[in-house]
């Protein structure tokens, strides 16, 4: 596919920023303190706040993959909400009466399904399955837990929200074509995270592995940086990815893609 420059802002946790031309997308924007002061007190950000949500005046489309806190955040999406009044709200069935919830209208809310959306002439929109734990279907079609593909004229981004590697997630992004840059969690699901009731991700060899069956011409790690009972190491990621030699490019804090 043809090239398409998309600025990419690193927001933390698995949250980004992208620009492209004159669209900007946030995807799960965790920009608080939240999950640390209304859930776990252990959990304090490794990460300063990038942004303060009530600043951010640009956003024409914000992205949910899930309800869990550092994904869906009423601290965070409320001041978007309204400093950026402009901005359309996409995510599946279960997280709309969330957000009509935080008093955010639902003429604001796209749900999405298994339909493509069109966010503008040259940008598309797929939902894919996710497995967090395991993949969810919806009464009325969709899933509960989602990554999203976002399609920019010619390049195919895949952001795989929070997921395990599950065969019925495979089987979509095998549908919609190659993905030249896939955006994959690697804080792998283990006993002592389930412990501390930490729902895990991937291993990074595991995202390695997946990055090469839905033949990925890019990865970027998320979901490794943000809390330390969650850290991966970039060390970490970067060792293994000098021992396997996988047939993907490796950007761990991309500026644009």
């Amino acid at each position: 596919m043809s090239e398409a420059i998309i600025n990419v802002t690193s927001l933390g946790q698995v949250g980004y920023k992208l620009e492209y031309s004159d669209v900007t997308i946030y995807i799960d924007p965790y920009l608080s303190n939240s999950v640390q002061e209304k859930e776990d007190i252990d959990c304090k950000r490794l990460l300063p706040i990038p942004i303060h949500p009530e600043q951010i005046e640009d956003a024409d489309f914000i992205l949910i993959t899930h309800d869990h806190r550092d994904h869906c955040d009423e601290d965070t999406l409320i001041p978007i909400s309204r400093s950026s009044p402009q901005s359309i709200f996409i995510c599946p069935e279960k997280i709309r009466t969330k957000l009509t919830g935080m008093g955010i209208s639902s003429e604001r809310i796209n749900v999405i399904g298994e339909e493509v959306i069109r966010m503008q002439q040259n940008i598309n929109l797929y939902a894919v399955p996710a497995a967090h734990p395991k993949v969810e279907k919806n009464i009325n079609g969709g899933w509960s837990c989602i990554g999203y593909v976002i399609e920019f004229e010619h390049k195919r981004l895949y952001h795989a929200g929070d997921t395990s590697v599950a065969a019925e997630i495979v089987d979509v992004l095998s549908i919609l074509g190659n993905i030249d840059v896939a955006f994959l969690p690697v804080n792998e699901r283990n006993y002592y995270r389930d412990k501390k009731g930490i729902l895990g991700n991937m291993s990074i060899r595991e995202a390695f592995k997946f990055a090469e069956e839905i033949q990925a011409g890019t990865v970027v790690p998320t979901h490794w940086d943000m809390f330390a009972d969650n850290q991966v190491y970039r060390e970490e990621i970067e060792l293994l990815y000098n021992k396997l030699k996988p047939n993907f490019k490796l950007l761990i804090e991309p500026s644009t893609i």
